[in-house]
């Protein structure tokens, strides 16, 4: 797994042994930020249930100005920090030990926005429907935000919501990727 493009092009990135994480794939990666475009580029970004770090430090190698990243496991959240090192984008970025659905609440009540987040959550756990329904509920996202998620396509999305819409689901293998933006707004 590495960055694909960007200040830290190439940088190859450290990965978890065994299956407690599971880190998109380069080709979905790829995908996902070819899709995304010029909306990185200035970009306050959340990485939920981060992982590796891997989305949101592709959205800092390509040009966001800054990068929350959230994951309550201690193993991620040490592969995160090594990863921010390895990148060198340690100015931009911010890690919280936490669970998700939990932080989400702190960062609402805190009235912060987010141009981009990223939802990769274990698969089948109902989670992502938790954290889209959160999300729904205040203004966490931008105006002309977006939140992907990557889910099994076992898991698929309730799309009714009073603010966010599912834009646009992209299919690789089993897993599905899905672009929700609030209704009325410019998608991807």
């Amino acid at each position: 797994m590495r960055i694909i493009t960007g200040s830290a092009k190439g940088t190859k990135l450290k990965t978890p042994r065994g299956l407690d994480t599971r880190p998109t794939g380069d080709r979905v990666k790829e995908s996902v930020f070819n899709i995304l475009g010029e909306k990185l580029v200035g970009a306050k970004v959340l990485d939920l249930f981060a992982g590796t770090g891997n989305l949101g430090l592709e959205a800092l190698s390509r040009g966001a100005d800054s990068a929350l990243f959230i994951d309550r496991s201690s193993t991620s959240i040490n592969l995160v920090r090594e990863n921010i090192g390895l990148t060198k984008l340690a100015d931009k970025a911010e890690v919280l030990k936490g669970d998700s659905l939990t932080v989400l609440e702190r960062l609402m009540n805190r009235k912060l926005q987010f141009d981009l987040i990223f939802c990769d959550p274990p698969y089948n756990k109902g989670l992502v429907q938790l954290v889209l329904a959160k999300i729904d509920q205040g203004t966490l996202l931008s105006s002309h935000g977006v939140v992907v998620v990557e889910h099994s396509k076992h898991d698929p999305l309730n799309e009714h919501f009073s603010q966010l819409k599912v834009n646009r689901t992209e299919k690789y293998g089993e897993t599905l990727v899905s672009f929700v933006i609030i209704e009325n707004q410019g998608g991807c």
